[in-house]
Protein backbone atom coordinates (compact mmCIF):
# COMPACT_ATOMS: atom_id res chain seq x y z
CA UNK A 1 0.00 0.00 0.00
CA UNK A 2 1.32 3.46 -0.92
CA UNK A 3 0.79 6.50 1.29
CA UNK A 4 2.58 8.99 -1.03
CA UNK A 5 5.03 9.64 1.81
CA UNK A 6 7.81 10.59 -0.61
CA UNK A 7 5.85 12.28 -3.36
CA UNK A 8 8.05 14.92 -4.98
CA UNK A 9 11.19 13.78 -3.15
CA UNK A 10 14.44 12.73 -4.80
CA UNK A 11 17.22 10.59 -3.45
CA UNK A 12 20.20 8.28 -3.91
CA UNK A 13 20.22 4.62 -2.91
CA UNK A 14 23.61 2.99 -2.32
CA UNK A 15 24.22 -0.74 -2.28
CA UNK A 16 21.46 -2.52 -4.22
CA UNK A 17 23.06 -5.79 -5.31
CA UNK A 18 20.18 -8.19 -5.93
CA UNK A 19 16.58 -8.82 -4.94
CA UNK A 20 17.62 -9.90 -1.43
CA UNK A 21 19.37 -6.58 -0.69
CA UNK A 22 17.78 -4.21 1.81
CA UNK A 23 18.84 -1.38 -0.51
CA UNK A 24 17.06 -3.04 -3.45
CA UNK A 25 13.82 -3.46 -1.51
CA UNK A 26 14.11 0.08 -0.10
CA UNK A 27 14.48 1.48 -3.62
CA UNK A 28 11.27 -0.30 -4.64
CA UNK A 29 9.50 1.01 -1.54
CA UNK A 30 10.63 4.59 -2.09
CA UNK A 31 9.51 4.39 -5.72
CA UNK A 32 6.08 3.15 -4.57
CA UNK A 33 5.88 6.13 -2.22
CA UNK A 34 6.43 8.55 -5.11
CA UNK A 35 10.18 9.24 -4.96
CA UNK A 36 12.57 9.74 -7.86
CA UNK A 37 15.77 7.74 -7.39
CA UNK A 38 19.37 7.44 -8.50
CA UNK A 39 20.96 4.03 -7.93
CA UNK A 40 24.65 3.51 -7.25
CA UNK A 41 27.07 0.76 -6.33
CA UNK A 42 30.74 -0.09 -6.75
CA UNK A 43 31.68 -1.08 -10.30
CA UNK A 44 32.64 -4.60 -9.18
CA UNK A 45 29.33 -5.04 -7.33
CA UNK A 46 27.46 -3.83 -10.39
CA UNK A 47 29.12 -6.54 -12.46
CA UNK A 48 28.23 -9.20 -9.87
CA UNK A 49 24.66 -8.05 -9.25
CA UNK A 50 21.55 -7.24 -11.20
CA UNK A 51 21.13 -3.53 -10.55
CA UNK A 52 20.04 -2.77 -14.11
CA UNK A 53 16.89 -4.86 -13.56
CA UNK A 54 16.04 -2.70 -10.56
CA UNK A 55 16.79 0.47 -12.53
CA UNK A 56 14.15 -0.50 -15.08
CA UNK A 57 11.56 -1.12 -12.38
CA UNK A 58 12.07 2.22 -10.66
CA UNK A 59 12.97 4.25 -13.76
CA UNK A 60 16.34 5.27 -12.30
CA UNK A 61 19.76 5.95 -13.76
CA UNK A 62 22.66 3.88 -12.42
CA UNK A 63 25.83 5.80 -11.60
CA UNK A 64 28.86 3.72 -10.54
CA UNK A 65 30.74 4.89 -7.45
CA UNK A 66 33.73 3.48 -5.60
CA UNK A 67 32.95 4.90 -2.16
CA UNK A 68 36.67 5.07 -1.29
CA UNK A 69 37.28 7.50 -4.17
CA UNK A 70 36.81 11.24 -3.69
CA UNK A 71 36.57 11.63 -7.47
CA UNK A 72 33.87 8.97 -7.82
CA UNK A 73 31.84 10.45 -4.97
CA UNK A 74 32.04 13.92 -6.47
CA UNK A 75 30.99 12.54 -9.84
CA UNK A 76 28.02 10.71 -8.28
CA UNK A 77 26.75 13.80 -6.48
CA UNK A 78 27.28 16.08 -9.48
CA UNK A 79 25.58 13.70 -11.93
CA UNK A 80 22.70 13.14 -9.51
CA UNK A 81 22.14 16.88 -9.18
CA UNK A 82 22.20 17.19 -12.96
CA UNK A 83 19.69 14.36 -13.28
CA UNK A 84 17.36 15.82 -10.66
CA UNK A 85 17.77 19.40 -11.85
CA UNK A 86 19.06 20.49 -8.45
CA UNK A 87 19.45 19.13 -4.95
CA UNK A 88 18.01 15.94 -3.52
CA UNK A 89 16.18 15.00 -0.33
CA UNK A 90 17.44 11.66 0.93
CA UNK A 91 20.25 9.12 0.80
CA UNK A 92 20.45 5.49 1.91
CA UNK A 93 23.99 4.35 2.78
CA UNK A 94 23.87 0.56 2.61
CA UNK A 95 27.57 -0.16 2.21
CA UNK A 96 29.82 -2.62 4.01
CA UNK A 97 32.60 -5.08 3.32
CA UNK A 98 35.20 -6.83 5.50
CA UNK A 99 38.31 -7.98 3.68
CA UNK A 100 39.59 -9.83 6.76
CA UNK A 101 36.35 -11.80 7.01
CA UNK A 102 36.51 -12.59 3.30
CA UNK A 103 40.01 -13.94 3.80
CA UNK A 104 38.97 -15.99 6.85
CA UNK A 105 41.13 -14.04 9.30
CA UNK A 106 39.98 -13.87 12.93
CA UNK A 107 39.61 -10.67 14.94
CA UNK A 108 42.73 -11.51 16.93
CA UNK A 109 44.82 -11.82 13.75
CA UNK A 110 43.75 -8.94 11.52
CA UNK A 111 45.66 -7.83 8.48
CA UNK A 112 45.80 -4.09 9.15
CA UNK A 113 45.96 -3.17 5.51
CA UNK A 114 42.71 -5.07 4.99
CA UNK A 115 41.34 -3.45 8.15
CA UNK A 116 42.03 0.04 6.86
CA UNK A 117 40.20 -0.79 3.64
CA UNK A 118 37.26 -2.21 5.60
CA UNK A 119 36.93 0.97 7.66
CA UNK A 120 37.21 3.14 4.55
CA UNK A 121 34.52 1.23 2.65
CA UNK A 122 32.13 0.53 5.52
CA UNK A 123 32.37 3.70 7.60
CA UNK A 124 34.54 6.55 6.32
CA UNK A 125 32.54 6.37 3.09
CA UNK A 126 29.62 7.91 4.99
CA UNK A 127 31.79 10.87 5.95
CA UNK A 128 33.02 11.17 2.35
CA UNK A 129 29.42 11.11 1.12
CA UNK A 130 28.21 13.72 3.59
CA UNK A 131 31.23 15.96 3.05
CA UNK A 132 30.74 15.83 -0.72
CA UNK A 133 27.06 16.69 -0.37
CA UNK A 134 28.02 19.52 2.00
CA UNK A 135 30.56 21.02 -0.42
CA UNK A 136 28.14 20.81 -3.35
CA UNK A 137 25.12 22.02 -1.36
CA UNK A 138 23.45 18.89 -2.67
CA UNK A 139 21.01 17.97 0.12
CA UNK A 140 17.87 20.05 0.35
CA UNK A 141 16.62 21.57 3.60
CA UNK A 142 14.97 18.99 5.88
CA UNK A 143 16.70 16.22 3.95
CA UNK A 144 17.36 12.82 5.50
CA UNK A 145 20.34 10.45 5.43
CA UNK A 146 20.10 6.89 6.75
CA UNK A 147 22.99 4.44 7.12
CA UNK A 148 22.43 0.77 7.93
CA UNK A 149 24.28 -0.60 10.94
CA UNK A 150 24.17 -3.51 13.39
CA UNK A 151 24.07 -3.99 17.17
CA UNK A 152 27.59 -5.48 17.08
CA UNK A 153 28.67 -1.83 17.34
CA UNK A 154 27.53 -1.99 20.99
CA UNK A 155 27.83 -5.68 21.91
CA UNK A 156 30.29 -8.45 21.17
CA UNK A 157 29.37 -10.86 18.37
CA UNK A 158 32.63 -12.77 17.83
CA UNK A 159 32.06 -13.79 14.23
CA UNK A 160 31.20 -10.21 13.18
CA UNK A 161 34.89 -9.45 13.65
CA UNK A 162 36.24 -6.12 12.36
CA UNK A 163 32.84 -5.09 11.00
CA UNK A 164 31.85 -4.32 14.60
CA UNK A 165 34.56 -1.66 14.69
CA UNK A 166 33.44 -0.34 11.31
CA UNK A 167 29.83 -0.03 12.45
CA UNK A 168 30.93 1.78 15.63
CA UNK A 169 32.78 4.32 13.50
CA UNK A 170 29.82 4.60 11.13
CA UNK A 171 27.48 5.47 14.00
CA UNK A 172 29.92 8.05 15.36
CA UNK A 173 30.17 9.74 11.97
CA UNK A 174 26.38 9.88 11.73
CA UNK A 175 26.16 11.61 15.11
CA UNK A 176 29.00 14.06 14.48
CA UNK A 177 28.09 15.03 10.93
CA UNK A 178 24.42 15.00 11.89
CA UNK A 179 25.09 17.84 14.34
CA UNK A 180 26.75 20.04 11.72
CA UNK A 181 24.20 19.27 9.01
CA UNK A 182 21.28 20.01 11.33
CA UNK A 183 22.66 23.48 11.97
CA UNK A 184 23.47 24.10 8.32
CA UNK A 185 20.30 22.93 6.55
CA UNK A 186 18.06 21.03 8.98
CA UNK A 187 19.31 17.80 7.38
CA UNK A 188 19.00 14.79 9.68
CA UNK A 189 21.42 11.87 9.80
CA UNK A 190 20.54 8.58 11.50
CA UNK A 191 21.65 4.97 11.57
CA UNK A 192 19.24 2.03 11.58
CA UNK A 193 20.38 -1.04 13.51
CA UNK A 194 18.60 -3.81 11.65
CA UNK A 195 17.87 -7.40 12.67
CA UNK A 196 20.14 -10.01 11.09
CA UNK A 197 18.69 -10.31 7.59
CA UNK A 198 19.07 -12.97 4.92
CA UNK A 199 20.85 -10.89 2.32
CA UNK A 200 23.66 -12.01 0.05
CA UNK A 201 26.16 -10.06 2.17
CA UNK A 202 24.75 -11.09 5.55
CA UNK A 203 24.73 -14.75 4.67
CA UNK A 204 28.50 -14.63 4.29
CA UNK A 205 29.04 -14.15 8.04
CA UNK A 206 30.27 -17.31 9.76
CA UNK A 207 27.52 -19.08 11.73
CA UNK A 208 24.83 -16.82 10.24
CA UNK A 209 22.07 -19.43 10.04
CA UNK A 210 22.42 -20.38 13.69
CA UNK A 211 22.58 -16.79 14.77
CA UNK A 212 19.50 -15.67 12.85
CA UNK A 213 17.57 -18.47 14.55
CA UNK A 214 18.86 -17.32 17.94
CA UNK A 215 17.91 -13.69 17.18
CA UNK A 216 14.42 -14.83 16.22
CA UNK A 217 14.04 -16.52 19.61
CA UNK A 218 15.45 -13.46 21.40
CA UNK A 219 13.16 -10.92 19.70
CA UNK A 220 9.67 -10.61 21.21
CA UNK A 221 8.29 -9.50 17.83
CA UNK A 222 10.59 -11.75 15.85
CA UNK A 223 13.29 -10.59 13.47
CA UNK A 224 12.45 -7.65 11.23
CA UNK A 225 12.82 -8.66 7.59
CA UNK A 226 14.15 -6.57 4.71
CA UNK A 227 10.70 -5.40 3.61
CA UNK A 228 9.93 -4.10 7.10
CA UNK A 229 13.30 -2.33 7.16
CA UNK A 230 12.45 -0.69 3.84
CA UNK A 231 9.17 0.56 5.32
CA UNK A 232 11.02 2.03 8.29
CA UNK A 233 13.66 3.72 6.15
CA UNK A 234 10.96 5.23 3.93
CA UNK A 235 9.33 6.71 7.02
CA UNK A 236 12.68 8.24 8.01
CA UNK A 237 12.96 9.83 4.59
CA UNK A 238 9.48 11.31 4.93
CA UNK A 239 8.39 14.57 6.54
CA UNK A 240 6.77 12.61 9.38
CA UNK A 241 10.19 12.21 11.08
CA UNK A 242 11.61 15.69 10.67
CA UNK A 243 12.94 16.00 14.21
CA UNK A 244 14.69 12.64 14.46
CA UNK A 245 18.42 13.04 13.99
CA UNK A 246 21.81 11.81 15.29
CA UNK A 247 20.12 8.63 16.53
CA UNK A 248 20.97 4.97 16.30
CA UNK A 249 17.50 3.49 15.80
CA UNK A 250 16.99 -0.19 16.60
CA UNK A 251 14.76 -1.99 14.13
CA UNK A 252 15.08 -5.47 15.53
CA UNK A 253 11.81 -6.74 16.98
CA UNK A 254 12.92 -5.86 20.51
CA UNK A 255 16.18 -7.85 20.44
CA UNK A 256 18.25 -4.89 21.67
CA UNK A 257 16.18 -4.48 24.86
CA UNK A 258 15.69 -8.16 25.74
CA UNK A 259 17.87 -9.96 28.28
CA UNK A 260 16.40 -13.40 27.68
CA UNK A 261 13.16 -14.92 26.44
CA UNK A 262 11.22 -17.93 27.61
CA UNK A 263 11.91 -19.77 24.34
CA UNK A 264 15.68 -19.35 24.83
CA UNK A 265 15.44 -20.58 28.41
CA UNK A 266 13.49 -23.62 27.28
CA UNK A 267 16.02 -24.32 24.54
CA UNK A 268 18.91 -24.15 27.02
CA UNK A 269 17.16 -26.50 29.43
CA UNK A 270 16.78 -29.26 26.82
Amino acid sequence: MSYNLLKGKKGIIFGALDERSIAWITALRCHEEGAQIVLTNAPVAMRMGEINKLAEKVNAPVIPCDVTSDEDMQNLVAQSMEHFGGGFDFVLHSVGMSLNMRKGKSYTDLNYGFNQKTLDISATSLHRLLATCWKNDALNEWGSVVALTYIAAQRVFPDYSEMADAKSLLESIARSFGYHYALKKKVRVNTVSQSPTRTTAGSGVKGFDGFITYAEKMSPLGNADAAACADYVASLFSDLTRYVTMQNLYHDGGFSMTGVTQSVIEQMEK
